[in-house]
């Protein structure tokens, strides 16, 4: 962020006219929301631009006095706020069935919405090999985010049991004993799960492992590339069909429905001892850090975003309409000029017929309201040949090598702010404790005092310690301090984390970040 944007958000801040009591004229701002994953405007996200009179939205905290607007934050305050959703946790060398391809892994996260619509989960595989980790970025909500955190590791590993493992699970639940545990899970304490809903995923994920008992070709359990095709395709239909069905309680029904119109992208990768397994739907990301022969590090991509930046994705939507839509189904980089990410959960707006739709609000509308839900009846323009999107995730595998030395997952806010080497150096620096400095070449010894000052400052900013142990908080930090020569600011710093929760949208995305350190030496034998 440059120290025009910084100095552009005090000014704008400390101009708004702020009450506690009911506002009389709307928040005015000219910034446009760009990261949004939703176009028009919405509950969750402000987009009224300048002198322009609209309502207040209903569901939106008021705004903060303009003497609580103080970006004057200590660093005790500023490590306070980074740090208070870390999460770091070792992994037994020995899991019981062979040495863990993963040493340990750091995660973290930072809410530029109320609440955060990011989720990440992390587990270790029971009943089969390997480790899972996930992260996913919400729009429209948390719902979606949340539930697919909850659910999405257990359908994967479930998909990868073998035959006579399901009959166990089976058998537990006809006779009513306890069932055997599917995951191990690694929950942070600001976790939590859907508890009105659990008995509902816990059936739909029996159906699931019931019709893989049926299979002729379960056996042995689904490959992890297989597992995740499966569980990703087959969690998004159960969302659909559980907005669908009728229930007696109400708080069931219109948590299911708000799942199915909100939605996430995710991004889940599969840790084992040789392979790691990505499967991506969305704009999140998964990046291997590579330490080279001669001390640098590298970036080796195990994504690519589902997003308008990239061609073939939009080509591919595209084919899937009639010519006669070409100039409509992304417009405005965005699909039908309103979502950003091209593969997603949820998000039956785009989905499910009109009259689907208009029946299934219709219904609970006369039980609750509606927009205390964040739902409303409003058709997607040109919409004439649903589906428009879909969830099937493009999966990569990699065989891990020697080299090969952590994994980093993030939501979109992470790589709005941080390049992938940028992203790598940060953390491979962070482990090894080494700043790897180019040597100066014949053309930077003959720079003026000017020029050799800038180089001189950006040169130690890369020396600079690490002022986190945890590597995701490391990222972090970087992501939204990092000034114009590489060093960290306390003034962005500051600035970005103390924006109250109606402005920090506007200049920030959610950003969840998990890195993973892998076990170099199995790679070895």
């Amino acid at each position: 962020m440059s120290g025009r944007v910084c100095a552009s958000i005090l000014q704008r801040a400390s101009s708004y006219t702020l009450t506690l009591s009911k506002p009389t004229a709307p928040l005015q701002h000219s910034h446009q929301c760009n990261s949004s994953s939703w176009g028009p405007c919405r509950s969750d996200t402000l987009c009224l631009t300048g002198e322009e009179s609209g309502k207040w939205p209903h569901s939106r905290r008021h705004l903060s006095t303009r003497q609580n607007l103080d970006f004057q934050l200590s660093r005790v305050q500023i490590n306070s706020i980074l740090r208070s959703n870390e999460q770091s946790v070792s992994v037994p060398e020995f899991d019981g069935r062979g040495l863990s391809a993963v040493r340990r892994f750091e995660s973290n996260q930072l809410a530029a919405n109320t609440p955060n619509e990011d989720r990440r989960s992390a587990a270790t595989c029971l009943q089969s090999k390997g480790m899972l980790f996930g992260v996913f970025d919400g729009h429209g909500g948390w719902a979606c985010a949340q539930a697919v955190s909850e659910r999405l590791l257990s359908y994967t590993a479930v998909a990868m049991m073998s035959k006579q493992s399901l009959e166990e699970l089976e058998k537990c639940m006809e006779r009513g004993r306890a069932v055997p545990p599917i995951l191990q899970w690694y929950k942070q304490h600001a976790d939590f799960n859907y508890r009105e809903s659990a008995s509902l995923y816990i059936d739909h994920l029996r159906v699931f492992w019931q019709e893989l008992l049926d299979s002729e070709e379960q056996g042995e359990g689904m490959s992890p590339l297989d597992a995740l095709h499966y569980s990703f395709k087959r969690l998004d239909a159960d969302i659909s069909l559980e907005a669908q069905v009728p229930y007696y309680n109400d708080l069931i029904k219109s948590t299911a429905i708000q799942v199915a119109f909100a939605g996430c992208t995710a991004c889940v990768a599969h840790v084992c001892a040789d392979w790691i397994h990505v499967a991506n739907a969305g704009d999140c990301r998964a990046v291997v850090g590579v330490l080279e022969e001669d001390g640098s590090w590298s970036a080796l991509p195990l994504s690519q975003d589902h997003n308008t930046q990239n061609q073939a994705e939009v080509e591919r939507i595209k084919t899937q309409h009639p010519p006669s839509e070409r100039d409509t189904v992304v417009t405005d980089d965005r699909l039908l000029g309103i979502l950003m990410p091209l593969r997603a959960f949820g998000d039956v707006r785009f989905k499910w017929s009109l009259e689907l739709q208009h029946s299934i609000l219709a219904s609970l509308e006369s039980r609750v309201d509606l927009d205390s839900l964040n739902l409303y009846q409003y058709s997607p323009p040109n919409y004439l040949t649903p589906p428009y999107l879909d969830v099937v995730p493009e999966i990569t595998h990699h065989k891990l090598r020697p080299q090969d030395r952590f994994l980093i997952l993030g939501t979109d806010g992470l790589w709005d702010e941080l390049g992938n080497e940028e992203a790598v150096r940060l953390v491979g620096e962070h482990l090894s404790g080494i700043h790897l400095q180019a040597p100066v070449s014949p053309s930077e010894r003959q720079m003026k005092l000017g020029q050799m000052h800038e180089f001189l400052l950006k040169r130690q900013a890369l020396a600079a310690p690490a002022l986190d142990t945890n590597a995701a908080t490391h990222l972090i930090r970087h992501a939204l301090g990092t000034a114009e020569y590489g060093e960290l600011s306390q003034e962005r710093l500051a600035t970005m984390l103390a924006l109250p929760e109606d402005l920090a949208r506007m200049y920030r995305d959610d950003i969840t970040a998990t890195v993973v350190y892998l076990n170099s030496d199995l790679a070895r034998a």
